[in-house]
């Protein structure tokens, strides 16, 4: 099953399905498990119902929370936003910028747990967790540098040059963009063995998503937002 095959609502039956299996397939559904205290990876073959009834959890609130980790797509946006700076830096911020920050540390934690437990696997990702740890901190430099200084320039000045902050811009997505190649060759382009346990499957599942959510993030500005405030050759 893949993440766009998932449920997307509450009322979706998340209750019939495995703790291992919603690990593997929702990215970000190990945050909420583990802020549950379920065990999505030695007790994985437990369904999400069993393992609530078993904890004595309300089942209506760990299926809300994982319906709002079902990915969202730019595809139905309105076309108004693409061209309306002040609509478009929300949806940025919000579909982007708020996911990174909450996506990433979890995946930092699920990489060092992989790190640790399987530390003598041939093919485990050894650095994985501080390479992420070093992307999430430039990151939260970067996203902090749009938030409070571009994106409030562009608020106030629709349809000015800002050629020279929007370059600086660019380069750190250049950065950004070999770091995430650092991941792949580290990962082996997400390739698991064969014996990966739930907890390195949900890890990879994760990167996955952040991996297109990047590509997405950054198109969106490069090429969308940028250009409202750059010279036209």
């Amino acid at each position: 099953m893949h993440s766009q095959d998932l449920p997307a609502s509450s009322s979706s039956p998340f209750a019939t399905l495995p703790l291992g299996q919603l690990a593997r397939d929702l990215p970000g559904s190990t945050a909420v498990f583990r802020r549950h205290r379920l065990d999505f990876c030695c007790g994985g073959d437990m369904t999400l119902e069993a393992a609530a009834q078993a904890r004595q959890l309300d089942l209506a609130t760990i299926e809300r929370e994982l319906s709002e980790l079902s990915p969202q797509s730019l595809d139905d946006t309105p076309t108004d936003t693409l061209h309306d700076p002040d609509a478009l830096i929300d949806l940025i911020v919000s579909r982007f910028h708020d996911v990174h920050r909450r996506e990433l540390p979890e995946l930092i934690t699920l990489a060092a747990k992989v790190e640790r437990v399987h530390k003598d696997h041939a093919e485990v990702p050894a650095g994985l967790a501080a390479l992420l740890q070093e992307m999430l901190d430039e990151l939260q430099e970067h996203m902090q540098k749009e938030e409070q200084i571009l994106f409030p320039m562009m608020r106030r000045n629709p349809g000015a040059v800002l050629t020279p902050p929007i370059s600086r811009m660019r380069a750190e997505h250049d950065d950004h963009g070999r770091m995430l190649q650092r991941v792949q060759d580290l990962t082996r382009d997400l390739r698991l063995p064969a014996e990966a346990c739930n907890t390195w499957r949900a890890l990879y599942a994760g990167l996955d998503k952040f991996t297109a959510d990047f590509m997405q993030h950054v198109h969106t500005e490069n090429n969308i937002l940028f250009p409202q405030f750059e010279e036209q050759a």
